[in-house]
């Protein structure tokens, strides 16, 4: 007996079998093709929809990182590009480590003040897609991915 079927769980609705096991495979895809389509709003807004300057003002410059508009353009280019490369698993893991990082630093410098929860403009769901960006560093694109398709992964 391997150590995957002494540790699974009974299921309450054991008719649910099949569907859990046939759509098991796709769990890792999903994930990282959430988190790359979450962030691409977010980075479409800053590049194509004046969102950069507001950010620039509003957070770079208060930080003192000159040039600010560059800093914001970086950041959209980065929730932009990188939500398209990690949502096909394209340069899976460089994308997914540029969104790491960027989560660190709105967790622990922009956030952090705020508390947990995002109902006070807290750092919850930051944290959250920065732990899930970790995730995909570790693993990669995994076999549903272009990564996986070429043959080659950083």
């Amino acid at each position: 007996m391997s150590i995957h079927e002494a540790a699974a769980p009974r299921l309450m609705i054991p008719g649910l079998a099949g569907l859990y096991q046939s759509l098991a495979p796709y769990s890792y895809a999903l994930i990282r093709f959430s988190l790359g389509a979450i962030l691409i709003p977010h980075g479409y807004f800053k590049l194509f929809q004046g969102g950069a300057a507001g950010l620039a003002a509003n957070v770079f410059a208060k930080w003192g990182l000159e040039p600010a508009m560059a800093w914001a353009y970086w950041i959209g280019g980065v929730e932009f590009f990188g939500g398209i490369l990690l949502a096909i698993g394209l340069f899976t893991r460089a994308a997914a480590f540029l969104i790491l990082v960027e989560m660190v630093v709105i967790v622990f410098v922009a956030l952090w003040s705020n508390g947990y929860f995002w109902t006070n403009r807290g750092y919850e769901f930051a944290l959250l897609m920065g732990l899930m960006a970790l995730a995909i560093v570790f693993r990669g694109g995994d076999r549903l991915s272009v990564d996986h398709a070429v043959g080659k992964e950083i």
